[in-house]
């Protein structure tokens, strides 16, 4: 499915480059550069400062137009692609009007307080560690977009144009394609996750589904997902195959009045179970199980940490469970 696996900066030609995560798991994100002589756009930070400050260090290294980076568009709101924001002294930071709004929700000192306290929390904490213990989150200052957009954006970098496309609400409320058409190549952020399994933090899958659509009819020879390798047109249909083929199941399941919880339990992942994070199926089928029953209200992340954690392994214990409401807390 990938065409590039090794980590590291990789030119994709003509001033156009991706920054390959070591693993595509929790966390290890992707990014990219759009140069053309004395200017640049870049596609992504990191989730930390050290991580950020190295993959800059490499493109000003390859390329004279990464010395000067005059745009930085954070594709989506999750951490692990904006976190090194403030690395990137002096650029314009663009994102779609939903996802700097989501941004604000989640910034780096909430999840520099979870990861402190992750020793109290048993087998969660665990997990937690497990999945993000390999970043550093403390001293990471908050630096939300300075220009936001709806639907479309159209920009400039030397003589290439770059079109910005909202997506969102899919994984997130406003992932971005970021379309080079003169290079031929679209950085996708967390619309796809290659040799991962996707997690739907948003929904509605109608959307996602939409957005892998777009990847396919994009005139694209090379797709930079948010996790995982380089891709093709091949990678974007496994990951429209998957997101199909997990709403349809927990549709049945649905329909036949089990439960989300035991509807993930249920559902066997069959040709995804080789997939990195298939416990994020737990994700999945809440969201859709919200989805389809018209549900506002959302259940509690860490209560999502929590069945992934369980199914991942670790002893958890039962949930929390308020003695007046019975509801999870």
């Amino acid at each position: 499915m990938g065409t590039k696996h090794c980590a590291g900066l990789h030119s994709l030609g003509h001033g156009t480059y991706a920054w390959l995560a070591p693993g595509g798991t929790w966390g290890w994100s992707n990014a990219g550069l759009i140069a053309d002589g004395a200017e640049s756009l870049l596609v992504d930070t990191l989730y930390d400062l050290d991580l950020t400050a190295r993959m800059l260090a490499s493109m000003r290294d390859a390329e004279p137009g990464a010395r000067d980076i005059g745009t930085l568009v954070n594709t989506h709101a999750n951490g692990d692609h904006c976190h090194g924001n403030e690395l990137v002294t002096g650029a314009e930071i663009i994102a779609s009007s939903a996802s700097a709004e989501e941004m604000s929700e989640l910034p780096p000192e909430v999840m520099a307080a979870l990861m402190a306290s992750a020793s109290e929390l048993g087998g969660l904490g665990q997990y937690l560690l497990h999945c993000f213990g390999s970043f550093r989150f403390d001293g990471i200052r908050f630096t939300p977009p300075t220009r936001t957009f709806e639907k479309a954006l159209n920009l400039q970098v030397g003589d290439k144009p770059v079109h910005l496309l909202e997506v969102g609400p899919a994984h997130t409320r406003g992932d971005v394609l970021v379309h080079s058409p003169q290079d031929r190549v679209v950085f996708t952020g967390d619309i796809l996750f290659i040799e991962g399994t996707p997690i739907m933090w948003e929904g509605p899958v109608a959307n996602w589904i939409n957005a892998c659509e777009i990847i396919e009819d994009m005139d694209v020879d090379l797709i930079v997902p948010g996790h995982g390798p380089i891709t093709d047109k091949h990678g974007v249909h496994q990951v429209k195959h998957y997101l199909q083929y997990v709403r349809d199941e927990a549709r049945k399941r649905y329909d036949a009045g089990m439960d989300a919880l035991t509807a993930t339990r249920d559902i066997e992942l069959a040709e995804y179970a080789s997939w990195a994070d298939p416990e994020r199926i737990a994700v999945n089928v809440d969201s859709l199980y919200r989805e389809f029953s018209g549900e506002s209200q959302r259940t509690d992340t860490m209560e999502l940490m929590r069945r992934m954690a369980e199914l991942t392994g670790f002893e958890v214990g039962d949930p929390p469970v308020d003695a007046d409401t019975g509801a999870i807390t």
